[in-house]
């Protein structure tokens, strides 16, 4: 939590200190492992639901590209800012393939992850005293961003009953003159959401009409089910670049969110001052990374394609097992999460969620943790759990009392 008015005062007569920053709230997942500390082991093993994490390491062939780029004197030194031009080419032929559409390296931009990806892509278009449309519940890192920026949120509310879809007649009702962009994350972190096309194609429209842009994460995309081959077809428009930006995580896809790297897909107008951006925050992305990746992009595609089917395993699985849960539902679920309603009415979701991981050994996230009003819901990443994991919630479900 961020501090109270009077502490903040307090700090910044010792040090002048950034007050939007300390407005922010403390990273969460450290705070909710701390939890796990007290659990005894009765239960069985810990289970940690609380990040989106790879559940396994990169295939071996990545991993041995890795390690001899990052031997390489000439990796060693600068690359380019927008990134280097063999990533950027592979994963523009990628797009292209993907969505249809004549994306090309110059659309291109690759990041130190998708967190930076966001902060480049938000300080394009907005800037202090104007605000950005966000769905609620959000992924907290982009609040927190949002936040540190001195850019506006205007929470656009997604309702349980609606599969925490976001409505764009509710998110035209928010513009006014200080909107400078939508934010659509599909599939949806927190909730696991998966936005019909239909929607995506009418925020696109909206995002035009209005003169908006439109910012929208895809770093779940490779778990779509089985079949579904992209999320959306705005990629195809001819003026697509007149207002839509992606991004794009490699950390879940490729199993190496350590090594920190994230892709933007834009026009040139929003890509030009993306590159004054990431210039000043990260000069380059990791270049042994970049590497690797632009051969990994088709080099390890079965091993991807296999992934995708575990996920998609993992959350038949976890419907199965929650429908035994009595009092639990699955309020939504796609890729890495389940956003799952908890039995304790009037009992906060932190309280639960504490209470799983002392009395239990599970730990999930509270609603709370991604916006006001989700006191009901606690969020599971299950990307990093085994099937066997996931059967034996059940028996740590059953009987808690928080």
């Amino acid at each position: 939590m961020g501090l109270d008015g009077e502490h903040w005062r307090l700090v910044i007569r010792l040090l002048p200190l950034n007050v939007n920053v300390l407005d922010t709230g403390t990273p969460p997942i450290p705070a909710a492992r701390a939890w796990m500390a007290s659990y005894d082991g009765a239960a069985g093993p810990p289970i940690d639901l609380s990040q989106a994490a790879p559940g396994s390491p990169p295939p071996p062939a990545l991993l041995d590209r890795l390690a001899a780029a990052a031997g390489r004197p000439d990796i060693a030194r600068y690359g380019a800012i927008l990134g280097d031009a063999p990533l950027r080419e592979a994963y523009a032929e990628e797009v292209a393939r993907l969505y249809g559409s004549d994306t090309s390296a110059a659309d291109v931009a690759i990041t130190a992850g998708c967190n930076l990806a966001f902060l480049a892509a938000v300080l394009a278009v907005a800037g202090p005293g104007t605000s950005v449309i966000l769905p609620a519940p959000w992924y907290f890192n982009h609040q927190m961003t949002l936040q540190m920026l001195g850019i506006g949120v205007q929470p656009l509310a997604c309702r349980p009953e609606a599969g925490f879809v976001p409505d764009p007649a509710a998110a035209e009702a928010l513009i006014d003159a200080t909107t400078r962009a939508i934010v659509l994350v599909t599939p949806n972190n927190p909730t696991g959401a998966i936005y019909p096309e239909g929607v995506i194609a009418a925020f696109a429209a909206l995002a035009r009409r209005r003169g908006l842009a439109l910012i929208i994460d895809e770093t779940y995309r490779d778990f779509l089910a089985a079949g579904t081959n992209r999320a959306h077809g705005l990629l195809a428009a001819p003026d697509w670049r007149d207002s839509v930006i992606q991004l794009y995580s490699f950390s879940k896809s490729y199993a190496v969110p350590g090594h920190r790297i994230g892709a933007i897909v834009a026009g040139p107008a929003a890509m030009g001052q993306i590159l004054k951006v990431l210039d000043s925050f990260q000069i380059c992305a990791a270049r042994p990374a970049q590497d690797a990746l632009a051969w990994g992009i088709a080099g390890v595609a079965d091993w991807r394609a296999s992934t995708r089917t575990t996920i998609n395993r993992r959350i038949a699985a976890f419907e199965t097992v929650l429908k035994a849960c009595e009092g639990w539902t699955i309020s939504s679920i796609g890729a890495y999460f389940a956003y799952v309603r908890h039995p304790f009415a009037g009992i906060g979701a932190e309280r639960v969620a504490e209470a799983l991981a002392r009395k239990r050994g599970v730990l999930g996230l509270p609603g709370a943790y991604f916006g006001p009003g989700q006191e009901d819901h606690l969020r599971f990443a299950f990307a990093n759990a085994d099937e066997a994991a996931i059967a034996s919630l059940p028996e740590r479900l059953a009987g808690l009392a928080p």
